[in-house]
This record gives C-alpha cells, sequence and structure tokens, in this order.
C-alpha cells in the first residue's frame, strides 16, 4: 500500500483487467487489421453509418452458425453508444462461442466525437435514426 492507504497492485490489476475487455476509437482505428470489427447494431442503422471495415452482426442474430471469422480472431464490438447496449449483448454471445472479444467504449457515438471516418449514409443517420439494438 502506498502512503494514502491504496492497494497499488489492486488498482493496477483493475485497469489492466479494463484493457483486455475494453478498446478505445482511437485505438481501434490505429490497428483496424488486429481485430475483426462487429457492428451489432441492425442492419437498417448499419447502413447509414458504420465504423470503416466492420461487418454487420446483429446481436440478435448471433449463432456458431452466423458468425463469419475464425475462433482465433480478437473480435471488437460496438453499437451506437453509452445509450445502447447492443455491443455487450454481442460480446457476451460471441464470449460464449469462444471467441476472444473486446468491446469498444462509448461506441460509434465516441468513434464520431473523435472526428474519425464513417462509411455509410451519414445524412440518414443525422436524420436521428435511433440506435438499432
Amino acid at each position: 500500500m502506498d502512503i494514502n492507504g491504496t492497494d497499488i497492485n489492486a488498482a493496477l490489476a483493475h485497469f489492466e483487467q479494463r484493457l483486455q475487455w475494453e478498446i478505445d476509437a482511437a485505438d481501434l482505428h490505429a490497428n483496424p487489421g488486429a481485430y475483426a470489427i462487429v457492428d451489432a447494431r441492425t442492419p437498417e442503422v448499419f447502413a447509414a453509418g458504420h465504423v470503416p471495415g466492420a461487418i454487420n452482426l446483429p446481436h440478435r442474430t448471433i449463432t456458431a452458425g452466423t458468425v463469419p471469422f475464425p475462433k482465433d480472431a480478437v473480435v471488437v464490438t460496438y453499437c451506437d453508444g453509452i445509450g445502447c447496449n447492443a455491443s455487450t449483448k454481442a460480446a457476451v454471445k460471441l464470449s460464449r462461442l469462444g471467441y476472444q472479444v473486446k468491446e469498444m467504449i462509448g461506441g460509434l457515438d465516441w468513434w464520431r466525437r473523435d472526428g474519425l471516418p464513417v462509411h455509410g449514409a451519414e445524412a440518414t443517420a443525422a436524420a436521428g435514426i435511433a440506435c438499432g439494438c
């Protein structure tokens, strides 16, 4: 423990564990080829705007037969953002199927806030389509 009574080792373990299961938009953008990127929202919302290189795999459709990448892929799931939990639902299903999964914190909302490129019909996305969970 340090002078303030904080257990430094516990804090370190906590933050290292978070990084094992989460990724931010900047880190994903810097190394997209290292991951299979899954947009867990509906096809309509995916078409309106998505992370470049992402595949659309709505969380409700995930089964062993619908996942198009190998088991050794490191998968990043995302959805609309903080008010949407489609990425978490997809991460659970993919983890149950044996994939190593990270969730992109902040989803597409924080991706856009970082000024990163989005593929799709931006005008439709700006028109107020719901999160598509």
